[in-house]
């Protein structure tokens, strides 16, 4: 007798380099967050992606410090490289803070991140976790047509 199909998820890709940095709640971490993005990526080969990944995690970061912070909880920065895609995930303790793209009016000085890493990358999410909330952006690599960047899939657990 043949057993049932599994509805197993789909298997993750391999990740191939990675790195998890953890940041206290303050401005000056945005900008060493940012630098560190942009060196390792392009370290890992993808110079081209540096400035893009650099700016989004700068982008997250700062939702995360203004939107997902405690003073007294850490924001975690990964950023993780497998055959088919480059990620940085940015995670907050405010899991109840869910990021929303808003349209920013004329000189307002908030509300156009989320819409920079959307047209930025090729899709970006938001997850709950254990303890709060991962953001992440992710680029297509290795293959020769990045396709349609910017698609937006927000996942909030319900």
């Amino acid at each position: 007798m043949a057993e049932p199909a599994r509805s197993d998820p789909a298997p993750q890709p391999a990740v191939l380099l990675e790195d998890r940095l953890d940041y206290t709640p303050q401005a000056r971490s945005v900008g060493l967050a940012r630098r560190r993005a942009a060196r390792l990526v392009t370290e890992w080969g993808h110079a081209a992606l540096a400035g893009d990944a650099a700016l989004v995690v700068s982008e997250l970061m700062t939702n995360a410090l203004l939107h997902g912070s405690r003073h007294d909880r850490l924001i975690r920065v990964r950023i993780a490289l497998s055959a088919d895609a480059l990620r940085v995930e940015v995670t907050d303790p405010r899991g109840e803070r869910l990021p929303e793209p808003r349209t920013a009016e004329g000189e307002d000085q908030f509300g156009r991140g989320l819409l920079l890493v959307g047209a930025l990358s090729d899709r970006w999410r938001c997850e709950p976790c254990a303890a709060g909330k991962t953001v992440y952006a992710e680029w297509n690599v290795g293959r020769a047509d990045r396709g349609g960047a910017g698609e937006l899939v927000r996942m909030t657990g319900r």
